[in-house]
């Protein structure tokens, strides 16, 4: 997928499902609240939302300082733009993390060092999401009474995200296991035509001294940056707790009871669940998928309203940024190489390997 095909159906999805949730949702009584909204209460959103940049943003800078690595305030902000930007035009929202590891990496930051920190940062949030989420099957069982869907998805989810962590603890406690398994992929994709046989020495190669690398840093995190790595759990709670406020922010503005920690395990649920939807940055999906979770929260003729102003909030000024900050800080022509080698690979990075071994 290329960079503007993404930005079109990131665009289209998000413009078209987001018509259809206000026709079905909107009457007079939702645009007599709107147009009576605390102007306080908007304000309020908007700061939570500046403070979730900043925690953001110093979370990436902890989790690097953990690994051994000085990333400034201005670049862990863009780098946090990026990720959003990468997130929203890639399924699945996987291409925040090679933006952020080009840019690492163009700044001398080992590639294994630049592995570690990224997925360091999408697993600690994954599982604090996954631990919010469960919280809602406990104590607030009704969000999946007859919502069969609802609660098969997050069960798929759940057991991902385990797998996940699983894979995550063997690569550090069991590097050869995990090596070998990298040797049996590059066989069977060469097996298969997408790599050319001259290749697979020097793929594998490179394998085994990236996984050294990456185990190597993740023992960082455990070690010397220990502080500094407990620093960025913290930030990461922070982060959430920040745009989880977002919307009893949103709530309280147009006059309705807010339920924050009702609120709270819904946002989880719902932001656990999105992680993993196939269109790109979930557009479509959030929305309509808002309006339907939000409906516990709110009136129907509110439901809608809420959930694309939640998403405006919570993402759009944030991918709009990251925009902005792809063009200048990587040039168009880098931010596409960037995204076509995430998504396939290419022949002339494996030559880059080979030539380096």
């Amino acid at each position: 997928m290329t960079v503007r095909k993404g930005i079109a159906l990131f665009l289209g999805l998000t413009a078209a499902v987001s018509a259809a949730v206000l026709f079905a949702t909107v009457d007079r009584t939702t645009l007599h609240l709107l147009l009576g909204a605390k102007k306080e209460g908007l304000l309020l959103a908007l700061a939570v939302v500046l403070v979730a940049w900043s925690c953001d943003t110093l979370r990436f800078c902890c989790f690097a300082k953990a690994a051994g690595e000085r990333v400034p305030l201005k670049l862990g902000l863009s780098l946090t733009w990026l990720n959003y930007f990468g997130s929203a035009i890639t399924p699945m929202q996987g291409g925040g993390g090679p933006f952020q590891m080009y840019v690492l990496y163009k700044r001398g930051v080992p590639i294994g060092k630049c592995v570690a920190i990224t997925l360091t940062r999408t697993l600690i949030t994954l599982f604090l999401l996954g631990f919010f989420a469960p919280l809602a099957l406990i104590f607030r069982p009704e969000f999946f009474r007859g919502r069969i869907f609802i609660k098969g998805i997050f069960t798929w989810v759940l057991f991902f995200v385990i797998c996940s962590w699983v894979l995550v603890i063997c690569s550090i406690l069991y590097p050869k296991v995990i090596k070998r398994l990298g040797s049996w992929v590059t066989l069977v994709l060469n097996r298969l035509g997408f790599l050319k046989k001259r290749y697979n020495l020097s793929i594998v190669r490179r394998i085994y001294k990236e996984i050294d690398n990456y185990r190597e840093n993740f023992r960082l995190f455990f070690s010397g940056g220990l502080p500094h790595f407990i620093l960025g759990v913290v930030f990461s709670c922070l982060h959430l707790l920040c745009l989880f406020s977002v919307l009893p922010c949103l709530i309280w503005a147009v006059g309705l009871p807010v339920h924050y920690f009702e609120a709270l395990m819904v946002q989880a649920l719902f932001m656990f669940v999105l992680y993993f939807v196939p269109t790109p940055g979930a557009s479509g999906v959030a929305e309509g998928g808002g309006a339907a979770i939000f409906k516990l929260l709110v009136p129907l003729n509110l439901a809608g309203v809420m959930a694309i102003s939640w998403r405006f909030y919570t993402e759009y000024l944030a991918i709009f940024m990251g925009g902005i900050v792809a063009v200048k800080f990587l040039g168009w022509g880098i931010t596409e190489k960037i995204l076509n080698e995430s998504r396939q690979g290419k022949e002339e990075t494996n030559e880059e390997n080979a030539e380096a071994q």
